[in-house]
């Protein structure tokens, strides 16, 4: 299918959402704990999920197909809602949205890794070249455009929670292509897109609760209530979390993850523009250099 304006618009507004994500998880460090803020996020999420996927989990035999297979959902729950939006969030409590978001458009390098090293998947030349320019871009966001310092790199804790978020994310989405057999093929459960988000978020939720549970008795930290708080989580719930989701798969299945990925890819520019707009914090030169290297790394490595 060709790219319409209607599947343009699909795909555009995750990246908006996500940026938006990035931005408010910014805005809400002083006031949330981030692993308290990824657990609250899911919870109002399963709330919205309820009334559109409650068939997966209405009657004796749905129930039973989950407890099935609980193994690869709870891995899935995990690393794509219990891991990498908490570690986002921890990132985003030390470092900016624009160098959270760049560093995470670098996950199709990370999932090069992980399919090589995991899943025997032999890269090609030119997925090796698309993935050192790739690095090369986030090299150029760790050392803040100062290539003299590569030497002596001072990273902050955000840069590399959000290393490691992306590593989350690059498992879950092998998870994804390759299943295990109680996943695939005629053993996939006849789940539609809102079934299979919130029985992940069911899964994803008991990961979630439990580190918010453990921050709060080690790490602990003070909870500011405010209307502007309580209307961020909302956005984030319906956002990011439900909106971006269904308009992704729309997108994805009309033109293929190799074209949709270039439009993930637009989520740094604009969480630099919200950045800029809302935090006066206006991206540096360095942040358009590692954009074109990022997203110049991903478009060779697609080409064959």
């Amino acid at each position: 299918m060709t790219l319409t304006p209607r599947i343009a618009a699909l795909l555009t507004l995750p990246a908006m959402l996500w940026a938006g994500n990035a931005l408010l998880g910014r805005l809400l460090a002083p006031s949330l704990p981030p692993l308290l803020l990824n657990c609250l996020r899911w919870w109002l999420a399963l709330a919205i999920l309820l009334p559109l996927g409650w068939r997966a989990v209405a009657t004796p035999e749905k129930r039973a197909e989950i407890r099935a297979r609980w193994r690869p959902l709870a891995v899935l729950g995990l690393l794509g809602v219990g891991a990498y939006n908490a570690l986002q969030y921890l990132a985003l409590h030390t470092s900016t949205p624009i160098n959270v978001t760049l560093i995470a458009a670098s996950i199709p390098v990370w999932m090069m890794l992980v399919g090589a090293i995991f899943y025997r998947e032999r890269p090609r030349p030119t997925q090796l070249l698309g993935a050192l320019l790739s690095l090369a871009g986030v090299v150029i966001v760790l050392v803040r455009g100062d290539l003299l310092q590569i030497g002596s790199i001072r990273l902050v804790a955000g840069d590399l929670w959000i290393l490691v978020a992306a590593l989350s994310w690059a498992g879950y989405s092998w998870q994804l292509a390759r299943p295990p057999a109680s996943m695939s093929g005629e053993q996939r459960p006849d789940w539609n897109w809102a079934e299979a988000l919130m029985v992940q978020v069911l899964f994803g939720l008991a990961w979630a609760t439990l580190s918010a549970v453990g921050e709060a008795i080690w790490m602990p930290q003070p909870v500011l209530w405010s209307p502007t708080v309580v209307a961020a989580l909302v956005f984030i719930a319906v956002g990011p979390s439900v909106v971006a989701y269904r308009c992704w798969g729309l997108g994805v299945g009309a033109v293929g993850p190799a074209l949709a990925g270039f439009f993930a890819n637009l989520t740094p520019l604009f969480a630099a523009l919200l950045s800029a707009a809302l935090l006066g914090e206006p991206p540096h030169l360095y942040h358009g250099l590692a954009f074109a290297l990022i997203v110049g790394g991903i478009f060779v490595s697609n080409r064959r």
